[in-house]
């Protein structure tokens, strides 16, 4: 059961980590791709089988280094942070700019509610794109502690 642990670990960094990138991409070109959202909740869902498989072989005796329960629980608490930070940043971005609401946005010109779509979508995939990151490396970190790489 450790090497499918390990296997799964694999995944959650390649998959996390590939997903963060791609974010930090489409962030820097200010551009939205309705794929890179469903690519990067497979890579949660990876890292949600990790560690409840980790919980598992906890629960089966299994006794890791302290730091591997850390390192491998870290990119959970990470990335559920980083969806909460999201969850905001319409609200945010509507707040400076005077808008009450999405009501409020939607008198404004179509022009304008544009720009300001893209806005909230370049603030959610940066955001998230950041937890995906610091995920895989807290992921990567994590099988170096476990004696899986030399880290």
């Amino acid at each position: 059961m450790s090497t499918v642990h390990a296997v799964i670990g694999i995944l959650v960094v390649t998959l996390n980590g590939a997903a963060g990138l791609w974010g930090a991409y489409l962030w820097a070109r200010s551009e939205a791709q309705p794929a890179f959202w469903t690519f990067l909740r497979v890579g949660q869902a990876v890292l949600v089988v990790q560690v409840l498989l980790g919980g598992l072989l906890l629960a089966l005796g299994n006794e890791p280094p302290s730091l591997h329960i850390l390192y491998g629980a870290l990119p959970l608490a990470i990335v559920f942070v980083a969806e909460q930070l999201r969850l905001v940043a319409a609200e945010q971005v509507l707040g400076r700019r005077g808008l009450a609401d999405t009501d409020a946005m939607r008198a404004l010109p179509p022009f304008d509610q544009r720009v300001i779509v893209l806005e909230i979508v370049r603030r959610e995939t940066g955001t998230v794109a950041a937890g995906a990151l610091v995920a895989a490396l807290l992921a990567l970190r994590a099988a170096g502690v476990a004696g899986g790489l030399p880290i």
